[in-house]
C-alpha cells in the first residue's frame, strides 16, 4: 500500500469529521480516533438538520450565485453550532482536530475549480479547535477531479472484508469505491446522479423535501423510454475516475411525467447510472455495500438489487456506520492532512501523482 509502512508506532490522533453533503439536509458530525492509515475506532455521530429557511438559502446559491458570503457565514455558524451540540451531547468524546468539508457550491474540475464554502479561519475560532479544510482545492489544481475523496477511508474500513468489494455513497450524488484484494488495488468515480434530481422532483411537484420512504416511487412506474435515453448520456462511457456537480444532470429531470411516475423514473436512473459503472470495474465485485442517504429509499433499494448482478447491502451489514461515513471520511482525511499523507491517488481522482491536500486552520489566542 502506499502509505502503510512504518504505522505500528503512529500517533492516533481523536477528531470530529463534519460534512454538509449535495443533499442539503443538515450537517453530520461524527467522532473517530485514527492514524490515518489502519487503525480506525469509530465513535458517537450527531446529525443537525438545517432550518428549511437556510436550506433554500443555501440551494439559491449553488453555481456560486447570489449572496455566497453571507451563506458562507451562516453556514460556518451552523457548523460551530452542530460541534457545540457534539460536546453537550458527548462531554466525555474530546477531540484536537476538526476536518470541515464544507459546503459545495460550484464543482468544474474541466476548468480546475472546486468550491467548497466554509470559512475555516472563522470555525477554528469559533470552536477553539485546531480545523482542516480546503479538502479539494490541490488535487484539482493539480489536474485530479477532486471527488469521490472518501476511497482511502472505505479502503481501511474494508481491510478485513472479501474483495473485490464496491462500496457505494448515495447522497446528492453518488459515487462509487471499488477495492480490489491488492493494497493498492482501487478505483473510485462519480456513477451519477444520486438523491438530488428526485429531491428536487419532489419538492417542485409536493413541497416535500424528499420521497420519503420511495413512498411516491413505488407508487408509480418508471419510464424504461426515460432510462434508456438517460443512459446515452456520454458521461456513462467516460472511462473514470470522473466527478459531477451536482447539477449537471438537471435537464435529465424535464419529465413529461405525472408525479409518481417521475418519482418512479428518477429512482430507476439512478440505479441505472449504478448499474453501467460496472463496465468499469476492472474485476466484478462480489457484493455492494450502500451508504448515504438513498439506502433509506426502499424503492431505490429495490431498483439496485435488479439491476447490479451481486449482492447488495446497507454498510451496517459490515458493521459501519451510514449515515456517519462521509463525517467520518473527513475527520480521516484531516488526519491524513496533518500527517502529510497523500487525501487522493490516480485511481481515485485521475490525479497525476498521490496528492496531499487540506489546509490547517489554528484559533487565534
Amino acid at each position: 500500500m502506499d502509505d502503510m509502512a512504518g504505522s505500528s508506532n503512529t500517533k492516533r490522533w481523536q477528531a470530529l469529521g463534519l460534512m454538509s453533503g449535495t443533499s442539503l439536509d443538515g450537517i453530520d458530525v461524527a467522532w473517530l480516533e485514527t492514524d490515518g492509515l489502519e487503525h480506525i475506532t469509530s465513535g458517537p455521530a450527531l446529525t443537525v438538520p438545517y432550518p428549511a429557511a437556510f436550506r433554500e438559502r443555501l440551494r439559491a446559491v449553488l453555481g456560486g450565485v447570489g449572496p455566497v458570503a453571507a451563506v458562507e457565514a451562516e453556514l460556518t455558524r451552523l457548523h460551530a453550532e452542530a460541534v457545540a451540540a457534539f460536546r453537550t451531547r458527548h462531554p466525555d468524546m474530546s477531540f484536537s482536530l476538526v476536518g470541515f468539508h464544507g459546503h459545495t457550491i460550484l464543482h468544474r474540475p474541466a476548468e480546475r475549480r472546486t468550491w467548497q464554502i466554509g470559512d475555516g479561519a472563522r470555525l477554528a475560532n469559533l470552536v477553539d479547535c485546531d480545523v482542516v479544510a480546503d479538502f479539494r482545492g490541490a488535487d484539482v489544481a493539480a489536474g485530479g477531479e477532486g471527488a469521490p475523496l472518501a476511497p482511502l477511508f472505505h479502503r481501511a474500513l474494508a481491510a478485513g472484508l472479501a474483495k473485490p468489494l464496491a462500496v457505494l455513497n448515495i447522497g446528492g450524488v453518488a459515487n462509487v469505491t471499488w477495492i480490489g484484494a491488492a493494497d493498492d488495488d482501487i478505483l473510485a468515480f462519480d456513477t451519477g446522479p444520486g438523491n438530488a434530481l428526485l429531491d428536487d422532483w419532489v419538492r417542485r411537484h409536493t413541497g416535500a423535501a424528499a420521497d420519503l420512504d420511495g413512498a411516491l416511487a413505488r407508487a408509480g412506474q418508471a419510464s424504461e423510454e426515460h432510462v434508456a435515453r438517460f443512459l446515452q448520456s456520454p458521461f456513462f462511457a467516460r472511462r473514470p475516475p470522473k466527478s459531477l456537480d451536482r447539477d449537471d444532470f438537471r435537464d435529465a429531470a424535464a419529465l413529461d411525467l405525472g408525479i409518481a411516475d417521475g418519482a418512479a423514473t428518477l429512482t430507476e436512473m439512478t440505479a441505472a447510472a449504478v448499474a453501467a459503472a460496472r463496465r468499469h470495474f476492472p474485476i466484478p465485485e462480489r457484493e455492494w455495500l450502500v451508504c448515504g442517504g438513498g439506502r433509506h429509499n426502499p424503492a431505490l433499494r429495490t431498483a439496485l438489487a435488479r439491476r447490479v448482478e451481486a449482492p447488495v447491502r446497507p454498510v451496517e451489514a459490515a458493521g459501519w456506520q451510514g449515515d456517519a461515513l462521509e463525517a467520518q471520511a473527513f475527520a480521516y482525511l484531516a488526519v491524513r492532512s496533518m500527517r502529510g499523507l497523500p487525501l487522493s491517488l490516480p485511481s481515485t481522482t485521475g490525479v497525476p501523482r498521490p496528492t496531499r491536500g487540506g489546509r490547517l486552520f489554528r484559533p487565534v489566542s
